[in-house]
């Protein structure tokens, strides 16, 4: 699974469980910002360096960096790993939202440097006078601004097609935050592991589909999920999910209409999301409320389970998505 965010519709889909991409600028800068201005922003590195190899070739960054500056989809993966930043580029309010107390103070204690959707104040960047910035974004924005921010301090870029997994080890071993990342890592696979073993048989005999409804979306219509949380239910734990044929489309990028809620009466078990109180989402309230979804012989039947996915770009919210995917199996009447 890539980190690309998923977005279903035309050129924006790649951009809604992840941060959208950046277009940076600099804000009264002194013309293309590599000059004797950004030279002198530039902290000086502490003792010692380790290489590390990122889509912007082999970067030497500190040993021990002490001012992290992180931007787009970086911002939130480094906080999970117990990083605290101290630039980071602006979340949406959902993502937010759904962060532990803990992580949430994290992130609001960093000064925000410009907008995951318009500009990065490159002269406040360089004020915070960070040893590392860590970046993931488009790579048209990279050839935009990518030597001006290699000019304040040592930077390393991520393309958004980095599968997480990869992504939470590449950012470890940047941000120098790898002891973090070893507990998380032990602590996935041994939620894997009980949920395979708990429910090994309810999941080899049944048939699953995940299906959502995100705020851009048409009125009247839903999507398949096949990446996003519902990819890593199918390729990690082993649930039966409809997924694109290789080579095509993920099924999330289809838009389909309210009059196709009756054809999900073929799978034995529909999965959809949920807040963190276990509500359904604002966005996929109106499939709800639809007389063909509660007529629905899984939803009927109990066999609907709401699951609660606040991100799939780290080990910490993929943990939390295990959680709630453990919770809603144990319902099913064959799990009891």
């Amino acid at each position: 699974m890539n980190n690309t965010p998923v977005m279903r519709r035309g050129a924006a889909l790649a951009a809604a469980l992840m941060s959208a991409s950046l277009v940076l600028t600099a804000c009264g800068g002194d013309g293309d910002g590599t000059g004797v201005q950004a030279a002198e922003t530039r902290s000086a590195e502490p003792a010692g360096t380790r290489s590390v190899k990122a889509e912007n070739g082999t970067i030497e960054v500190p040993a021990d960096p002490q001012r992290i500056v992180t931007i787009g989809n970086t911002n939130l993966p480094f906080i999970d790993l117990g990083g605290k930043p101290v630039g980071v580029t602006e979340v949406s309010d959902s993502d937010l939202a759904a962060l532990p107390q803990d992580q949430k103070a994290v992130y609001e204690a960093a000064e925000v440097v410009g907008s995951n959707g318009g500009e990065v104040d490159l002269e406040k960047l360089a004020a915070l006078k960070p040893d590392l910035i860590l970046v993931q974004f488009h790579s048209s924005d990279w050839d935009k601004v990518g030597e001006r921010l290699e000019a304040i301090a040592p930077t390393v870029l991520w393309g958004l097609d980095t599968e997480w997994k990869a992504f939470a080890d590449a950012i470890a071993e940047a941000g120098d935050v790898a002891d973090a990342l070893s507990r998380q890592k032990a602590e996935f696979t041994e939620k894997v592991a009980k949920i395979q073993s708990t429910y090994g048989k309810v999941i080899g005999g049944t048939s699953f589909v995940d299906v959502s409804r995100g705020d851009w979306n048409d009125p009247g219509t839903f999507y398949i999920a096949d990446i996003g949380c519902s990819e890593i239910a199918r390729d990690d734990i082993g649930l039966d999910l409809p997924e694109a044929a290789e080579g095509k489309d993920p099924l999330a990028y289809e838009s389909l209409p309210f009059e196709q809620i009756g054809e999900l009466s073929t799978y034995d078990v529909i999965t959809y999301p949920v807040d963190a109180e276990g509500k359904p989402t604002a966005s996929f309230v109106p499939v709800t409320e639809t007389n063909t979804w509660k007529a629905l012989p899984a939803v009927t039947s109990g066999r609907a389970l709401g699951l609660f996915c606040p991100g799939n770009n780290s080990y910490g919210p993929v943990i939390r998505y295990l959680d709630s995917l453990d919770s809603a199996l144990a319902t099913l009447p064959a799990a009891k």
